[in-house]
């Protein structure tokens, strides 16, 4: 099981060197459910990755409610895994609005993120949240 978004924030917290911070986003991605190869398709490929992402989306709509969107994925590298693994704790089972009114990079800078990735993993960290975001704005529009 995944912990929330506050268990991940708490655990950044009590580690103070990167490297083990490194080994607790590689433990994220390792827990992890795997991702079915059916739903390793071209489709689900999030554009602007240095490594291959995946990204599942399903969208839960029920009568007069907002979608709910869920979401499943996985990556061919270690650390970026544990990067979906975060992107799902802040945006997976969150109604559409929610995930667009989310601000992730705030919450990657809180983390210390964008100082401590590469220019290239940032960036395929930004091109995932702009899916999320694009699936939530697309199950709004269908809505």
């Amino acid at each position: 099981m995944q912990p929330s978004l506050d268990e991940i924030l708490d655990n950044f917290e009590l580690l103070d060197e990167w490297d083990d911070r490194y080994r607790y986003l590689i433990e994220l991605g390792r827990a992890l459910e795997p991702l079915p190869e059916e739903a390793r398709t071209d489709a689900n490929k999030v554009r602007g990755c240095a490594s291959q992402v995946w990204l599942d989306t399903r969208v839960v709509r029920e009568p007069g409610r907002e979608p709910v969107l869920d979401f499943r994925g996985d990556s061919d590298a270690h650390i970026v895994r544990g990067l979906v693994a975060l992107a799902f704790a802040i945006f997976s089972g969150r109604p559409a609005t929610t995930i667009i009114d989310t601000d992730a990079l705030a919450i990657f800078k809180r983390l210390g993120l964008s100082e401590h990735l590469t220019p290239q993993r940032s960036n395929g960290l930004r091109s995932m949240v702009e899916r999320i975001k694009g699936e939530a704005r697309a199950a709004l529009a269908a809505a």
